[in-house]
């Protein structure tokens, strides 16, 4: 049976990415066999690939993200049927409740091989359904950006309408936030360094629009828009370089969820406005199987769709990132298998 896969080789860089054939099993009790469709990229996949946070080891099958349908199915397995459309979970031991589970060890495309190939078999816990109204290529946008800003919003936020967030950017999880709180009754204060950008935003759904290199004080800029009380949910995917406007934005008692790491992992920030306003600043990791089942029902109920900026063929995984690394993208990259 046909299997191929992408690989990137020990050391990372698009130099060590190389396309072979690779054996599939057959599926084991409690496993399924998954011919996958399409993978979507996001900026940990990006890490891994060209060693941003350190070179990989040995070799490695890249993406966390991936969709396809049911092969074949192992003993026991009672959830799925084969011809059923699932995508997968990013954290494969990690079902419900409060996480134990520390780092990317159990991450497909990083501590375990990911989803860069055309079948795989794995516990059938490690997918969930997709959303019946979606393509492949749009339920592989689901596993990182769209669970990441379902948990911050709606777990750990829990949203409720009338509130206001702020969303920074363009990318996968900025979108995803803005759909899932203009659907809750929520206002958006949304940034980008394009006025382009910025009026798609706005198509979107956005309620008010920031241009942050235009406004260095956008922080400021958003409190005043809540008539000088601040927003009450920031998702903060800049990092270091954001955060501080994040913390001038938000309401006493507001919440960020710290989810991004785009200027970087390290920086001074002062953590007076954090204390003076009691903020609660929240690290997000994506989130849970069970969180993903929640959000996927929802979907199911609403109109909401992800925003496919561009899509490349699975042998073309390292020009999908190179095109990422321009950020002309608006929404999320796909790669088709």
């Amino acid at each position: 049976m046909s299997n191929q896969t992408i690989v990137v080789g020990a050391g990372s860089g698009y130099d060590k990415v190389r396309l072979e054939q690779r054996d599939v099993a057959a599926p084991g009790p409690g496993e399924i066999t998954v011919r996958l469709r399409a993978n979507s990229l996001n900026f940990h996949d990006y890490a891994v690939v060209t060693g941003l946070w350190g070179a990989l080891s040995e070799d490695r099958v890249p993406m966390a993200d991936g969709a396809g349908e049911v092969e074949a199915i192992g003993e026991g397995v009672t959830e799925f049927a084969v011809g059923d459309h699932v995508v997968s979970t990013f954290f494969t031991t990690w079902y419900d409740g409060e996480t134990e589970v520390e780092g990317f060890d159990t991450v497909p495309g990083d501590g375990i091989d990911g989803y860069a190939c055309e079948r795989v078999t794995r516990s059938a816990q490690a997918f969930t359904p997709a959303p019946s109204n979606y393509t492949p290529v749009q339920a592989a946008t689901l596993t990182t950006a769209g669970l990441t800003a379902w948990r911050a919003l709606m777990e750990d936020g829990a949203l409720k309408p009338g509130e206001t967030v702020l969303v920074q950017g363009t990318g996968g999880v900025s979108i995803f936030a803005l759909q899932f709180a203009k659907h809750c009754g929520a206002t958006v204060i949304a940034t980008s360094s394009s006025d382009a950008k910025l009026e798609r935003l706005g198509a979107l759904g956005a309620d008010h629009l920031i241009n942050y290199k235009q406004d260095k004080n956008w922080g400021q800029t958003a409190r005043d828009i809540t008539g000088g009380i601040g927003v009450d949910h920031v998702i903060e995917v800049g990092g270091p370089d954001t955060l501080a406007q994040s913390m001038t934005a938000v309401r006493v008692r507001g919440h960020i969820a710290v989810i991004g790491v785009l200027s970087g992992v390290a920086g001074e920030v002062s953590l007076m406005p954090m204390l003076a306003k009691q903020i609660r600043l929240q690290g997000v990791l994506v989130g849970n199987r069970r969180q993903q089942q929640d959000m996927v029902r929802a979907i199911e109920a609403s109109n909401i769709e992800p925003l496919i900026d561009k899509t490349f063929p699975l042998q073309e995984l390292a020009d999908a990132f190179r095109y990422q690394e321009t950020n002309q993208h608006f929404g999320k990259i796909c790669l088709t298998i």
